[in-house]
């Protein structure tokens, strides 16, 4: 055994017997007291090394069933992918179990025929009530009838630019913004208008001149974290944002996935104009996308029919077994677990992005993304198809553009790449190609 703690000392060792084939897949491991009891230490190491053996991938719990050796990974795709927003696997948390408990525990509480049907769209009471104890780090105490249950935020913001907007209408974003704005609005005949923003975010002046030469209906920002920036944006701009708004009356989509995952971060928009903004928080970024989960808040009764009619056009409602999966997670802490672990792991993965990527890197620490600017020898464009001739795929500026100029840098997504050792080889792979210059292009000749 190498030198070090105790606990990495027995992972080696089960590395060892896996690799030698002492140890094959399929077999089971002893329980932690035993072997606690067997090597003479106390339980938390054994804990501690079989944690570190599972994110090796060399072991698998089964529940009550036990510790198993596991199967050896196949991968399927060489592409490591630094392009997609998802949360990384959670530090500390076993999913698989946390996954099967769950699931165990709504079968046997629920109808299962009731999740197998139809539902009427927005919820039911308890996953609404839920949908308010989700929001409560946000706002505090919630009025569960105001929260609206959605197959998640994509869904939601489709259904907002048809309940609120009618063709032809300018929806008001900043200059780099989520794509899937872009992409509904465009489906649904509406137009998007940039309006200019700082390091700080959208700019209160550019609103209101927006405001009054374009007469929005909507306004889409996303102030914590924001997508493709990393940019939270401080309570007093977003104060002012939402002072513009009142004053010029125009609905403000506060798009908020990011949220539970920053370091303190200021009050939502929706705190200072409450009847002026509809608040987004969806599970997919926090938890996992595959609950397909998302919590709506819109105070106005008239404007929440509305809006579930409109959704009901083309997502009659939230698929009710996830949705009852995420009502039982939140109700027994579950999810707050979860997220404490993504959270965990997503700041030991930018402290990783920000020791490799060394002088480029300018994230804040936090979240599932960094906004990487690029040098002048590198458009956006040429970096994303040089990384992906090399096996890497990263998102370019283009991607977020929603009027005038690009900008020069690319979005890295950190969550995606479940292995850290992955994920550090392909932002080392990444690091290489930026400190080098592009390939000068040389058409073919006929």
């Amino acid at each position: 055994m190498r030198a070090g703690p105790r606990f990495l000392q027995i992972a080696d060792a089960l590395q060892a017997a896996v690799a030698g084939g002492s140890l094959k897949p399929g077999d089971r491991l002893p329980p932690q007291r035993q072997l606690a009891a067997q090597l003479q230490v106390d339980l938390t190491t054994v804990t501690r090394a079989y944690d570190e053996a599972r994110r090796r991938n060399l072991l698998e719990g089964r529940g009550a069933r036990g510790t198993y050796v596991a199967a050896p990974k196949v991968e399927l795709t060489a592409i490591l992918d630094l392009s997609m927003n998802t949360p990384p696997p959670p530090d500390g948390v076993d999913f698989d179990d946390l996954l099967k408990q769950g699931l165990s525990q709504v079968l046997m509480r629920a109808d299962n025929a009731s999740l197998m049907t139809y539902h009427l769209g927005g919820g039911s009471d308890a996953e609404r009530k839920a949908g308010a104890t989700w929001l409560a780090p946000m706002f505090g105490q919630v009025d569960a009838g105001q929260v609206l249950v959605c197959p998640g935020a994509q869904a939601a913001i489709a259904a907002l630019i048809l309940a609120l907007t009618e063709p032809g209408d300018v929806i008001l974003a900043e200059p780099m913004s989520y794509p899937g704005l872009r992409a509904a609005a465009t489906q649904f005949g509406r137009r998007i208008v940039a309006v200019e923003a700082d390091r700080h975010g959208m700019l209160p002046a550019m609103l209101e001149e927006a405001c009054r030469q374009h007469q929005p209906r909507l306004v889409y920002l996303n102030p914590t974290l924001q997508n493709p920036t990393a940019i939270t944006m401080p309570e007093r701009r977003r104060r002012e944002l939402a002072s513009i708004a009142r004053r010029c009356q125009v609905r403000i989509v506060e798009d908020d996935p990011y949220w539970l995952l920053a370091d303190a971060p200021p009050p939502p928009i929706a705190a200072f104009a409450p009847e002026q903004v509809v608040y987004i928080s969806t599970l997919s970024k926090c938890l996992t996308p595959g609950l397909r989960v998302a919590f709506v808040l819109v105070r106005d009764p008239v404007e929440r029919e509305r809006f579930l009619a409109a959704l009901r056009s083309f997502a009659l409602m939230a698929a009710p077994l996830t949705a009852a999966l995420a009502t039982q997670w939140i109700r027994d802490g579950s999810a707050g677990s979860l997220l404490e672990g993504v959270r965990s792991e997503a700041r030991l993965r930018h402290r990783m992005a920000r020791d490799v990527l060394a002088g480029r890197y300018s994230g804040a620490g936090d979240g599932l993304h960094i906004w990487l600017a690029l040098p002048a020898y590198w458009s956006s464009a040429q970096l994303a198809r040089a990384a992906g001739s090399e096996g890497i795929a990263v998102t370019p500026a283009e991607a977020f553009a929603t009027g005038g100029d690009s900008v020069n840098a690319i979005r890295i997504s950190l969550g995606s790449i479940k292995d850290r050792e992955r994920l550090q080889a392909s932002l080392q792979r990444l690091s290489h190609l930026l400190a080098r210059r592009p390939e000068p292009f040389s058409p073919a000749v006929v």
